[in-house]
């Protein structure tokens, strides 16, 4: 038997890293918990020292993405393997989660043995999606392949985003785009700053000129 997978863990909630931590000590022989962190920053710190072999973290981190924290960490210590952990089993999720980098995406109610044997396979390079997830992908994938989702949804865009981006694209502002959805100006900015990130741009200029030029909308 090889050496134990080492494993850093990354949860806002310390209930979930405390039962994560008794799941897991009973696989000691394969897996070894060698750090746990509740924040971006604090799990950035953790996984740059120690280089482990996976980091299970979850998509979201209260305030913070844990996409983009995904992408940091896949930039800075490219040996380590991201496995996101979550409770969203929608598979626009995954796609962005693969997008960003992830070498897998499994479900919360997965039990010990099967979260060891999911850590095990990607510390070899694998990748691995939630059995309930990874036939409603291959379906997903097909109907994008075919265009039968809303513009930007192969890019990972929520419909909603979608109808941003569209009025964004016939230049109105944050206020227009809010009267005109029935949103209030921070949520606008808030599908904003999540379209850009899919868009991998910075701002409305650079998001308007991707939709055109990839022919978004027409």
């Amino acid at each position: 038997m090889g050496a134990p997978v080492r494993v850093v863990l990354v949860d806002d909630h310390e209930m979930i890293l405390a039962g994560l931590q008794a799941m897991l000590a009973g696989f000691a022989g394969r897996v070894r918990v060698v750090g746990q962190a509740g924040t971006g920053d604090e799990a950035a710190r953790l996984v740059t020292t120690l280089r482990p072999d996976v980091v299970l973290l979850d998509v979201r981190l209260g305030p913070e993405s844990g996409l983009d924290l995904c992408r940091l960490i896949t930039g800075r210590v490219p040996e380590a393997r991201v496995v996101f952990l979550s409770v969203y089993d929608d598979e626009q999720y995954v796609f962005e989660a693969l997008r960003a980098g992830a070498g897998g995406y499994l479900l919360k109610r997965v039990d010990g043995p099967e979260l060891v044997r999911r850590l095990e396979e990607v510390a070899q390079g694998e990748t691995v999606v939630d059995p309930t997830l990874a036939g409603r992908m291959a379906v997903t994938a097909a109907r994008l392949t075919r265009g039968e989702f809303w513009p930007g949804a192969n890019r990972g865009l929520t419909q909603r985003e979608s109808e941003v981006l569209s009025l964004l694209v016939g230049g109105l502002s944050n206020k227009a785009i809010a009267a005109r959805l029935v949103l209030s100006e921070e949520t606008v900015k808030s599908h904003l700053r999540a379209l850009y990130r899919k868009l991998e741009v910075t701002d409305r200029s650079a998001a308007i000129a991707v939709a055109l030029r990839e022919g978004l909308f027409r």
